[in-house]
């Protein structure tokens, strides 16, 4: 409680009065209307958009407004826009000095399998140490790398959440690796996270959902994280199973049974990981059996730990037998209505409202069946559905929040250094890939909208209204530049704001004094916490 008390004492003083109030009211405040938006993508206008009805395009589809990608709208225009970002393959590269930053990494350049052996030697080494000493120092030094392997995740996400042009596969990614949660805080998982992402999550987060689940079901990461890997014939382990159902598809509540969870962890017994050498010999099956194993990568099917026995799932038998029957249950939840509303719904939390209107669910969840899952096409069709365009505004979680408010204070800049984001964001208590639970970090209001949050976001307000040159210091004990700040009043994507916002932020930036006062102010105020 004193720290708390503290927190409020600071913001009492630095703002005015008006926006500290509004500031700490931002929970129960009403959310003003938003400009309306065309039904779908074809009948997308061809005429210019306001500046107000950018901003809305912008903070809805991108992960925040700011001058460079103002521009880019207007420039296209929305049509041209939004399908470009919804073909992100059609999309420039990183920016250059932003893709140095991601070269520069172990994970960007370093094979996994040359970090999966090193690791494991370091592992083993440990155990084999000589002395508790060495052993101790040893376990650390693995540690160590964990943690710089699950950091250098977290960094590649965050710079090309800032700086790449394909914003919506940058949100997509998101949205998509909290829906296939896994927590690096278990076991090894930061060796993982980070591949997981570039090989199972990003290549799909626009494409198929049919192929995002398949990739994710067989990433060591996903069987490492949900215990798929010791679930073996004779040695159920339902783990993923039920979380296939309840979290990644179907959904409570849907009509499948316990009975149905039970006989999917039957299909998946067999799925796991192996981490041999790609030439490594296959273990030893019986012959008709052969011709069932398969290994791709660090995936390994080994028919002699599946169940052969006779399934029935959702109702139906199931027909196949080895890792085809896997595929053949993964068919048959795709195709379940159940789903569709599912990720309909969930989509529509994300990006529109918090009790999305249900006949916007349900046109969401009519694109995912007809397009047999194209998740670009079920994300057009949310996006540009009338039901989308009047429903409010959406409050920003901590992700949004701070990816938001540093890119409209760096604008095209490319930051030295992304650890301070890193920082704004953990301190709001949404740590990249670290929710403790495989649902995934909440997108609603009340998840963090208490005063302690609000609290705690004035104080990133306040560090990147006034420090945002700490970003670009590439020596940690250099003397930032001078001024430490970007003048945000200056910025066109900023002054297009204003006119829209409560008379009373608009006094409370006008008793500013000083630059780094109005950015504060204004990055504190209620109309920015939400997008």
């Amino acid at each position: 409680m004193g720290l708390f008390h503290r927190q409020n004492k600071t913001m009492r003083r630095l703002l005015p009065t008006a926006l500290a109030l509004a500031f700490l009211a931002t929970a129960c405040a009403p959310t003003p209307p938003r400009p309306g938006a065309p039904a779908t993508l074809q009948a997308l206008p061809d005429t210019p958009l306001t500046a107000p009805q950018r901003q809305q395009w912008l903070d809805r589809v991108t992960w925040g407004a700011n001058d460079g990608t103002d521009a880019e709208l207007q420039r296209l225009g929305l049509k041209d826009w939004l399908a470009r970002q919804l073909r992100p393959q059609s999309l420039p590269a990183l920016p250059a000095q932003a893709q140095q930053l991601v070269d520069a990494l172990d994970i960007s350049h370093t094979p996994m399998d040359t970090l999966v052996r090193d690791l494991e030697a370091q592992r083993k080494a440990s155990q084999d140490a000589a002395t508790p000493e060495q052993r101790i120092e040893l376990r650390q030094a693995y540690q160590r790398r964990l943690n710089q392997l699950g950091t250098e995740a977290q960094k590649r996400f965050v710079v090309r959440a800032l700086y790449s042009p394909a914003q919506l596969q940058e949100q997509m990614t998101w949205f998509w690796m909290n829906h296939f949660s896994v927590s690096l805080r278990k076991a090894d998982i930061r060796a993982w996270v980070g591949d997981y992402e570039e090989q199972a999550i990003r290549p799909h987060a626009l494409g198929r959902f049919r192929d995002l689940l398949q990739a994710s079901l067989r990433h060591p990461a996903m069987l490492r994280y949900l215990d798929n890997a010791s679930n073996a014939a004779g040695r159920i382990n339902e783990n993923y199973a039920r979380e296939l159902l309840e979290l990644h598809t179907m959904g409570v509540g849907s009509g499948y049974t316990q009975a149905d969870v039970q006989e999917m962890a039957r299909v998946l017994t067999g799925v796991g990981i192996s981490l041999q050498p790609a030439d490594a010999p296959p273990p030893r099956l019986r012959p008709e059996r052969r011709a069932d194993y398969v290994r791709a990568g660090f995936f390994e099917f080994n028919p002699n730990r599946h169940d052969y026995g006779p399934k029935s799932f959702l109702g139906q038998p199931l027909h196949a037998r080895g890792l085809a029957e896997v595929d053949e249950a993964l068919d048959r939840i795709v195709a379940s209505p159940a789903t569709a509303r599912f990720i309909a719904r969930k989509l529509a939390v994300f990006f529109i409202a918090d009790e999305p209107p249900p006949a916007l669910v349900e046109r969401t969840a009519q694109a995912f069946a007809r397009s047999h899952g194209d998740i670009a096409a079920t994300v057009s069709a949310l996006l540009t559905a009338p039901e989308a365009a009047d429903f409010g505004r959406k409050f920003r979680d901590p992700m949004h929040y701070v990816l938001a408010a540093t890119r409209l204070s760096v604008d095209q800049r490319v930051a030295a250094d992304v650890t301070p984001v890193l920082g704004w964001i953990n301190r709001l208590g949404q740590n990249l890939y670290a929710h403790e639970t495989p649902d995934g970090y909440p997108q609603t209001q009340s998840d963090w909208a208490g005063s302690g949050q609000m609290a705690a976001r004035f104080e990133v307000a306040r560090q990147i209204a006034t420090r945002s040159a700490v970003l670009f210091r590439v020596d940690p004990k250099a003397p930032l530049e001078q001024p430490p700040y970007a003048r945000l009043s200056e910025l066109a994507s900023v002054r297009a704001r204003l006119p829209q916002w409560s008379a009373a932020t608009q006094a409370a930036l006008a008793q500013a004094r000083q630059p780094a006062d109005w950015n504060t102010y204004f990055l504190s105020a209620p109309e920015m916490m939400f997008r």
